[in-house]
């Protein structure tokens, strides 16, 4: 089954200390996305790099529910070291404005031409980028697994169930080293 990574928001704004949106336990995840990266890397599998970006000097419906964040062209928006695609590589960027990857965006799309059926989540936050992004890969269709040990939040109760109905009804949890398997 040909199979996807998809690595969700691992920006500045979130892993680095200085970043907007930086919480403590956030760089947990980065040693086991680094190694989902390097595998996937090792056998051509393509990777999506998923980057949460906004306009300068425009609201858009986030700015609703959150402070703006995540400015294209700015510190916060860039991806956190060790992170993005290499030009040479199976790798793409996907730059989102919602919480979900699909939602306006070409990803859908592409990973049909390129034949993929399952796609592996890490990343952040687990209870809301992981999770929308989850939810519309399930309704369009992909096998669905999230790496449980190579996502988190700073609210781990929301995180928790989040991660309970991921598995109840869009897909699977599974460790790094069962995702690495799957990307061999």
């Amino acid at each position: 089954m040909k199979t996807a990574l998809i690595v969700i928001d691992m920006q500045n704004s979130f892993l680095h200390p200085d970043g907007e949106n930086y919480y403590d336990g956030a760089q947990d995840v980065v040693d086991n996305c680094l190694t989902l990266i390097a595998k996937a890397r090792s056998t051509g599998t393509l990777i999506v790099h998923v980057a949460d970006r906004h306009r300068r000097n425009f609201d858009d419906f986030e700015s609703k529910h959150l402070p703006r964040h995540c400015v294209s062209g700015g510190f916060h928006a860039e991806f956190f070291e060790g992170f993005g695609p290499l030009s040479d590589g199976q790798e793409i960027e996907i730059e989102k404005r919602r919480f979900s990857a699909f939602f306006a965006t070409e990803l859908a799309l592409f990973l049909t031409e390129q034949s993929v059926e399952r796609l592996i989540l890490c990343g952040v936050k687990t209870n809301v980028c992981v999770r929308a992004t989850a939810q519309d890969a399930f309704a369009h269709g992909f096998e669905v697994c999230v790496v449980k040990d190579a996502t988190n939040s700073n609210r781990q109760h929301l995180a928790d169930a989040s991660l309970e109905d991921i598995e109840r009804y869009l897909g699977r949890l599974v460790t790094t080293q069962e995702a690495a398997e799957l990307l061999a």
